[in-house]
């Protein structure tokens, strides 16, 4: 079990290192770093490029969401007998953990990289698509309603949580993503000062782009 963890968590990792941003960077020749917010993801691409590219980046980040724990989930259909499902359910959460932190801290970046919401996304929505689809129609509601992204994202990550509370065997997967949703919070403390003061980029502004 020690050794699965670890070899999950470095493959976690690693995946989540490959950012959308980069791709965005190379055909805009923008480095999202050095603009907008200074925030390598998909709501700053949105926001600073326009949503053409805001899309590109989020599909990116999504899919590697999605890909991590796909395998995760190929890799236990083949070794079923070896792990409880409480022990593959704390596994899978522990490889989308990694994800999110290769993705918020990349080793390539300097460790400031994204804030993981599209990659969340992704996570979310291969471990329970239809939950993932209620959330995310949620999170685009919320986003255009309010006019502000970050209003979604949290309401998103609530969702994260309370699914894995309720249906996802074990104390682990829920202690994972409550520590998610707190690293999500740390990170967007800016975009909660600014949606506090009024001073926070709106969705509308990414469609002039």
């Amino acid at each position: 079990m020690v050794k699965a963890m670890i070899i999950f968590i470095i493959i976690g990792y690693l995946i989540g290192c490959i950012h959308g941003s980069k791709v965005a960077q190379f055909l805009s020749g923008v480095d999202l770093k050095k603009t907008g917010h200074g925030n390598a993801g998909a709501s700053n691409a949105t926001l600073s490029l326009g949503w053409k590219y805001g899309i590109l980046v989020a599909l990116i980040d999504i899919g590697k969401g999605v890909a991590a724990v796909l395998w995760a989930l190929y890799y236990f259909s083949s070794n079923a007998s070896q792990f409880t499902e409480v022990q593959m359910w704390l596994l899978t959460y522990a490889i989308a953990a990694s994800v999110i932190l290769g993705h918020n801290f990349p080793f390539h970046m300097g460790f400031k990289g994204g804030k993981g919401t599209a990659s969340i996304i992704g996570i979310l929505l291969a471990i329970d698509w239809k939950i993932a689809l209620f959330a995310l129609m949620l999170f685009v509601i919320l986003s255009l309603t309010t006019n502000y992204l970050i209003i979604g994202v949290l309401v998103f990550y609530i969702i994260f949580c309370t699914a894995t509370y309720l249906w996802i065997p074990g104390v682990g997967p829920t202690m994972i993503s409550i520590v998610l949703f707190g690293i999500a919070l740390m990170l967007h403390i800016e975009n909660i000062k600014r949606l506090i003061q009024g001073t926070e980029p709106k969705v509308t502004s990414a469609f002039k782009k």
